[in-house]
């Protein structure tokens, strides 16, 4: 009698090794993208740049700005490079349609208009790509007219969506906080699957809006996280709420809290908390604060449900604090380039030891980045969504 089972699962197989040494022939054999470096401490400035062997990366930035007519509004800007050795779409060997991948999204909640809108990109390089870059050398990152860099301690952020371009210069105000139990950078995921991880809490931020040919001056606070490393997500990894909180007696606290498939969290999940005297910042364990979800909103466009206001609550520290979005709306739908939908979102934020404000990331509401659709990935690569 056939075991039609087996028969399936040897066919798979087949066409599995098939399939990796075609891609061998024609891009080369896959790396492990382990150098013996995933639990090295984070050292400055080298981390800012890119890393050869680190499987995923990104350069993430956060903030709340302010136009000289009171115009109040949130951005996000995020870079993200992808070594695809290791990677398979279904069957296929990812690292066919590129390695390394190059991805960036960018987003503007309009707290004023009430109105969100965001793009996103991505490139591997080919003849219908934006050109990409991430130096190794430098702190440096591209993809077409987006980018991020670093000059004489500066951060310099561009990227534009349709008639809007965002150009922004920005500040550290405080050192660079290495966030992890030893407070060297690096945090776990979970037994043996760290990244590295830093942040800088409060920078000043400077820039133009240049819109329909005209440029408007702005000004606000921004936060950049900076994460990589090669480590495999495991069944406690499934989703994350993340914060960055920026409150106005000049503290912040970053938490988040890791999620399973049934939204158990993760002992893993964890944070830090930074005083308002620069310098000094503390490790938060996942017992050291509690995470109370207030609201809930579904969105019209995925289905997708997501918490939609918070209780954080850090005893220790004598922290209690409330976030609400500006907008209950500020999802993405990225799975043209990243392959997810996710919520992120400026925040309004009250309480002790003050008031102040947000971003909230929220991923794995949406689950049909497990069922990606690889028509969809490749037909194109750039994205732009407008109300």
């Amino acid at each position: 009698m056939i075991d039609l089972n087996r028969l399936i699962q040897s066919f798979e197989q087949t066409a599995s090794d098939v399939l990796e040494s075609f891609a061998e022939i024609l891009v080369g054999k896959s790396e492990s993208l382990r150098d013996g470096t995933e639990y090295s401490p984070v050292k400055l400035p080298r981390d800012l740049a890119a890393h050869r062997n680190a499987q995923t990366e990104w350069w993430y930035y956060t903030g709340h700005c302010a136009t000289q007519t009171a115009q109040e509004f949130g951005f996000e800007l995020v870079f993200f490079k992808r070594r695809t050795d290791l990677d398979k779409f279904n069957l296929v060997p990812l690292r066919l349609f590129g390695n390394p991948l190059y991805f960036a999204h960018f987003a503007i909640t309009d707290i004023t208009k009430g109105k969100f809108s965001y793009a996103h990109r991505k490139s591997a390089n080919g003849l219908m790509d934006f050109p990409a870059a991430a130096s190794e050398e430098r702190f440096f990152i591209q993809i077409g007219d987006w980018s991020a860099r670093e000059s004489f301690d500066y951060h310099i952020l561009r990227a534009s969506m349709d008639d809007l371009t965002f150009e922004a210069t920005l500040k550290p105000l405080k050192p660079a906080v290495l966030n992890g139990r030893n407070q060297d950078g690096i945090s776990f995921k979970d037994v043996g699957q760290a990244s590295r991880y830093f942040s800088y809490t409060r920078m000043q931020v400077e820039g133009f809006l240049n819109e329909a040919g005209k440029a408007i001056p702005f000004s606000g606070s921004a936060w950049m996280d900076r994460e990589f490393g090669t480590w495999t997500p495991t069944e406690k990894q499934k989703g994350w709420d993340w914060f960055s909180i920026q409150l106005e007696d000049n503290s912040e606290l970053m938490c988040y809290q890791l999620r399973d498939s049934q939204n158990n969290v993760s002992e893993y999940s964890c944070g830090t908390w930074i005083p308002n005297n620069t310098g000094a910042y503390h490790f938060l364990s996942n017992e050291d604060f509690t995470i109370e979800v207030l609201d809930f909103w579904k969105s019209p466009q995925t289905n997708a449900k997501y918490p939609s206001g918070w209780r954080i609550k850090v005893p220790k520290f004598y922290i209690d604090l409330e976030i609400h979005p500006f907008l209950k709306n500020q999802e993405l739908d990225t799975r043209g380039t990243t392959m997810i939908v996710y919520w992120e979102g400026a925040c309004k934020v009250t309480g002790t030891p003050s008031n102040g404000k947000a971003y909230v990331e929220l991923v794995g509401y949406d689950r049909s980045h497990e069922s990606p659709n690889l028509a969809y990935f490749l037909m194109g690569n750039e994205f732009v969504r407008k109300p």
